[in-house]
């Protein structure tokens, strides 16, 4: 489903033909977790600029979830506080009208000297509430392990 939104999204503004799921559901293993990846490519239609395609694909799905303007509307009535730069955009824009963009997971937000880490799970029907939040507490540790990490070699 929500590679199906990944292609409606880039439908917007690329050439019909050109958007492809070019991989499926591979499985990328990190310290802490594995991510089930896909990916879906696209050629840009004529004057569509690299602020047009964030506008056409961001918030990103896998942080909204389907359908995008539903999930958004659950997301703004339940959650209580704005989720900040969690699941926006970080990146560059260069003169050349090129972008190298990434979603932000897996930050760390640093204000007035405290650290702010957050972190999801995907509902959906079959969720058992316990291992999502266990899957949201092992998504933060690596961020607030690096902060500790960070925190204990200022003490040196």
């Amino acid at each position: 489903m929500l590679v199906d939104l990944a292609r409606n999204d880039l439908l917007k503004v690329c050439t019909p033909d050109s958007v492809a799921v070019t991989e499926f559901m591979n499985v990328e293993r990190y310290s802490h977790i594995m991510h089930l990846v896909s990916t879906v490519e696209g050629t840009l239609s004529e004057d569509v600029s690299a602020v047009d395609v964030v506008r056409a694909t961001f918030p990103a799905g896998t942080l909204s979830g389907a359908p995008k303007p539903m999930a958004l509307s659950i997301i703004h009535e339940l959650e209580p506080i704005n989720r900040g730069l969690f699941g926006g955009v970080v990146g560059y824009f260069d003169f050349s009208g090129n972008a190298d963009l990434a979603i932000a997971i897996r930050t760390v937000l640093i204000r007035n000297g405290k650290g702010y880490v957050q972190a999801g799970a995907g509902i959906v029907l079959d969720s058992v509430p316990e291992s999502e939040n266990d899957e949201t507490i092992s998504k933060a540790s690596a961020p607030l392990r690096a902060i500790a990490m960070a925190n204990s070699m200022r003490k040196l």
